[in-house]
């Protein structure tokens, strides 16, 4: 399969060079897996300023790549993405699990962090390289981590039971409205749970002790005293050792650069046009969201 010097070699030989390479290496992949195939991808990493993250209009692009195809072969879906709504990122898993059952499978060539891990967690299987990463789960509440906020007030309920610090956490408590531990509380109990229903539901099903990897997989991805940064990219070889179900690309020659040579194709185009967001099957239909779309 061609590198991404032949795909830039190609893009300039044709016309509508983007889509059609693109839509060229996606039904290609759909052919080899015979499954059908969307992509859903983000321009986080070239396109800053915008908001490219998951949200509930994304449910819209998925209903429209999924429209006309056969339901019946199951779903390849390719992510790369920042994370994004964990409302909307339900919403999402569970019209994919109402469309194909538990019959899906998460490709993920290079990043799918936070609320984009939660979805690979909702796969019967992950498909990953060398190169790839998952990130944390754990929620962030005005770019804060929500459960380090309860770590924190836990400490300060210690060291007041003690009388020690007393003054100190005075002054912090008055920062802090009535209803915003319970908002964490409530974030960090969603997200977590939405982890464990998706893991015991498809990728852990039927497995011997599969509530203790099931706890393990979701206490090391909720916790930042573990994973130390919302940012982190956790590698393969943490995941698996975590339990979770992976299968390596590098494994797979053919099937490696057809993954790769798809996501270089979606790189290529937010690189060189003003897509921001992509959602596209293997059929042709895609719907594309745009930088001067998000500025009107």
């Amino acid at each position: 399969m061609p590198n991404w010097n032949d795909l830039f070699k190609e893009i300039n030989n044709v016309s509508s060079p983007l889509d059609h390479i693109r839509k060229k290496y996606l039904k290609k992949l759909a052919q080899h897996r015979k499954r059908n195939t969307i992509a859903y991808y983000s321009a986080f990493l070239t396109k800053k300023g915008f908001d490219t993250g998951i949200q509930d209009s994304d449910k819209e692009m998925i209903m429209s790549a999924i429209h006309k195809i056969d339901r019946e072969k199951g779903l390849d879906l390719i992510l790369h993405t920042e994370g994004g709504d964990v409302a909307a990122t339900e919403s999402i898993v569970d019209y994919l699990y109402k469309m194909f059952g538990d019959n899906i499978e998460i490709f993920v060539p290079q990043i799918a962090m936070s609320a984009g891990t939660l979805i690979a967690c909702a796969g019967k299987l992950i498909h990953m390289g060398k190169q790839s990463n998952l990130g944390p789960i754990d929620p962030h509440i005005n770019g804060i981590s929500a459960k380090l906020v309860l770590a924190e007030y836990k400490k300060a309920k210690e060291d007041l039971e003690r009388n020690q610090n007393v003054i100190y956490w005075q002054i912090e408590l008055q920062k802090t409205p009535p209803t915003y531990l319970a908002l964490c509380q409530n974030a960090v109990t969603w997200s977590e749970e939405l982890a464990k229903e998706w893991l015991s539901r498809n990728m852990l099903k039927g497995i011997d002790s599969k509530e203790e990897t099931v706890k393990k997989i979701v206490e090391y991805l909720s916790d930042p005293e573990q994973t130390y940064s919302h940012g982190r990219h956790i590698h393969v070889e943490k995941l698996i050792n975590l339990g979770l179900k992976i299968d390596m690309l590098e494994e797979d020659n053919k099937l490696q650069d057809l993954v790769l040579t798809v996501h270089h194709a979606y790189m290529h185009t937010f690189q060189n046009s003003d897509a921001i967001k992509i959602v596209e099957n293997d059929i042709g239909s895609a719907t594309i969201l745009s930088a001067r779309s998000e500025r009107n």
